[in-house]
């Protein structure tokens, strides 16, 4: 597949909306991406047009950027483009959306703490209690014979 891959550097421009979907939990936000530039008379960096995407984190992505991101945080976000029309109040507009597969803070504007999240390791087959999965199958669980020693 070709997909169109590209790294953006911003700030996060809305609160973070997470949903839980029949494909897995998602994450929503506005980014805001403005190019700076040096002005060389005028000695000062000084800003370009500001460019709006809508960024989507599915899974755990999703979770962890729910978790972690605030409003006005700088961001690097990377993933796939998206470009979309639709026609709204009679008018043809053009949406720009990524779909993240990597999303960090902007380290060169600050510092972060990581956390790695936990994740749920599956036990081994002999260590699950029989009643417990069949409580969770709904399942009946065959009687055994059990014998004193």
């Amino acid at each position: 597949m070709n997909d169109t891959t590209v790294t953006l550097v911003g700030n996060v421009a809305t609160a973070v909306e997470y949903r839980d979907t029949a494909a897995g939990g998602v994450a929503r936000f506005r980014f805001a991406v403005t190019a700076r530039r040096w002005d060389r008379e005028r000695g000062l960096w000084s800003d370009g047009n500001t460019s709006f995407y809508t960024v989507s984190a599915w899974r755990s992505l999703g979770a962890n950027l729910a978790a972690s991101v605030s409003v006005g945080e700088p961001l690097v976000v990377h993933g796939r483009l998206k470009v979309r029309e639709e026609e709204r109040d009679g008018q043809r507009k053009t949406f720009v959306d990524v779909d993240a597969t990597a999303v960090g803070h902007d380290l060169s504007r600050g510092t972060a703490a990581f956390r790695r999240a936990a994740r749920a390791e599956p036990k081994p087959q002999s260590e699950q209690d029989p009643w417990a999965v069949a409580a969770e199958e709904g399942t009946a669980v065959p009687p055994q014979l059990v014998t004193a020693s």
